[in-house]
């Protein structure tokens, strides 16, 4: 290889770099906000959370393929969220260290989180009692305004899966969630 090959294959490694750099940061300024608050959904902890995120992004920054060349750039990184949410969910329920008393997280970045305190504080309680994969549909479905079909298929599992999956949340929601029955004709005199 002669000098002028070497400089050509060094420059266009060095654009190829750039070029990387720049796709990624663009994923990430897209990406993110959403990634994160699909992995605290599942994790019901804002440090896990942010640990999973950052997991993917270094995941798809260490990929051999330009991040042009993906399929879809937003499945990639949603699967791989997926996977580091429930690796890392895994680990922690091996070592004993399951925590869903962490309150105020769920909730804190969805735009139309209840203003109330304690009923926020209510949903939170019950949206940590859920099992995880419920969470993770009803934040798809909530939160994403995904379709069945479109959570199946980011899920990898049926239709009919991911309607039960939302089904069981919200049946468990309204009974946790349902104000205490008042007797009629009652006075507390």
């Amino acid at each position: 290889m002669n000098d002028r090959q070497f400089a050509s294959n060094e420059e266009s490694s060095r654009q190829g770099v750039n070029g990387t750099r720049k796709q990624l940061a663009e994923a990430y300024d897209a990406c993110a906000a959403g990634l994160y608050r699909y992995a605290l959904m599942i994790l019901a902890d804002p440090a896990a959370a942010e640990d999973a995120v950052q997991q993917a992004f270094v995941k798809l920054a260490g990929m051999r393929k330009r991040i042009s060349e993906l399929a879809s750039r937003d499945g990639y990184l949603r699967t791989a969220v997926r996977n580091e949410c429930y690796s890392i969910l895994s680990k922690k329920r091996r070592r004993g260290e399951v925590n869903l008393d962490n309150p105020g997280c769920l909730l804190v970045a969805a735009e139309d989180a209840p203003s109330d305190h304690q009923q926020q504080q209510a949903v939170e309680r019950v949206l940590r009692s859920l099992p995880a994969d419920q969470r993770e549909v009803v934040h798809m479905k909530v939160y994403e305004k995904m379709t069945f079909q479109q959570i199946a298929g980011a899920l990898d599992v049926s239709i009919n899966t991911a309607a039960s999956r939302y089904r069981y949340a919200l049946e468990k929601l309204r009974r946790i969630l349902k104000p205490p029955r008042q007797t009629e004709g009652r006075s507390d005199e």
